[in-house]
C-alpha cells in the first residue's frame, strides 16, 4: 500500500516521503496514529508541487546569498576602538563590531555569520562571512584608533 508520510517515521522515511508499506503496517500503524495518509492522485500532485517549490524558493535564496557574497567580495570596512596612551587597545574588537560597521555601509550581516579571531591590537586583518552553506567571502577589517 502507498502512503504519505504526515511526520517521521524512523525506518520508514521523512514528512513528505511517499513509501510502499505492507497494508497491516499501515492500516494498524501509520494510518491509526495519524502518521500517515493513503496515497491518493491529488495527494501525490499535491506533494509533488510543495517539493518543486521548496527546490525553487532555495534556489532563489542561494542565488540571493551569491549575489550577497559578490557585493561583498573586497569591501574594506573601519572599525574604530579607543585607545590609551602607549596605543593599547581597551577591548578587543569582536564580530559584532565588525558586524556594525557594515551595517553603515548598507549591508545587514548577522554576527554570528563573521568568523574572526578576536583582535587585541591596531591594524588589518581579513574576516571570512558565511552567508550560508558554500557561500563564503571575505572581507577586509582596518582597525584604527578613535
Amino acid at each position: 500500500m502507498k502512503v504519505i508520510l504526515k511526520a517521521d517515521v524512523k525506518g520508514s522515511g521523512k514528512k513528505g516521503d511517499i513509501i510502499e508499506v505492507s497494508d497491516g503496517y499501515a492500516k494498524n500503524f501509520l494510518l491509526k496514529k495519524g502518521l500517515a495518509e493513503a496515497a491518493t492522485a491529488s495527494g501525490i500532485n499535491e506533494i509533488n508541487q510543495k517539493k518543486a517549490a521548496d527546490a525553487y524558493h532555495k534556489a532563489e535564496e542561494l542565488k540571493a546569498q551569491k549575489a550577497l557574497a559578490a557585493a561583498l567580495k573586497g569591501q574594506i570596512v573601519e572599525v574604530k576602538i579607543k585607545v590609551g596612551e602607549n596605543g593599547k587597545m581597551f577591548g578587543s574588537v569582536t564580530a559584532a563590531n565588525v558586524a556594525a560597521a557594515l551595517k553603515e555601509k548598507g549591508f545587514d550581516i548577522d554576527k554570528k555569520k563573521i568568523k574572526m579571531d578576536t583582535v587585541k591590537t591596531l591594524g588589518s586583518l581579513e574576516a571570512e562571512i558565511r552567508l550560508m552553506e558554500n557561500v563564503t567571502t571575505k572581507i577586509t577589517v582596518n582597525i584604527v584608533a578613535l
